[in-house]
């Protein structure tokens, strides 16, 4: 399962508002090479799905991945943090043994 945060959750609908995204537009989320730590976190605004998705609904909000992906995004929550020192979205990823001092990759 991946999960939403009430954050993240008000952030999806405010960027869907703003660009004027459809209710057939989910998040996609996906995990690839490269990073500091060896994996980095993608997030993307999608409305189709492929043949190995993961679907998953959660505070509202539908997030998709592919099979690879979920291996290392099984039980990860999306998050966001605004304000002056915030992060943005971010990934709160129990599977992960480490992360780089920026959070934008991570290691299992």
């Amino acid at each position: 399962m991946l999960f939403v945060a009430d954050s993240a959750k008000a952030q999806v609908a405010e960027i869907k508002k703003g660009e004027s995204l459809g209710d057939d537009y989910f998040v996609r989320v996906s995990v690839t090479s490269g990073g500091c730590s060896g994996l980095s976190y993608k997030m993307d605004f999608d409305n189709e799905t492929q043949p190995n998705d993961q679907v998953f609904e959660d505070n509202g909000v539908k997030v998709v991945t592919d099979l690879k992906s979920f291996l290392y995004l099984c039980n990860t929550t999306l998050e966001f943090s605004g304000g002056l020192n915030g992060k943005g979205f971010y990934f709160n990823n129990p599977n992960a043994s480490r992360e780089c001092g920026c959070g934008e990759s991570f290691a299992v």
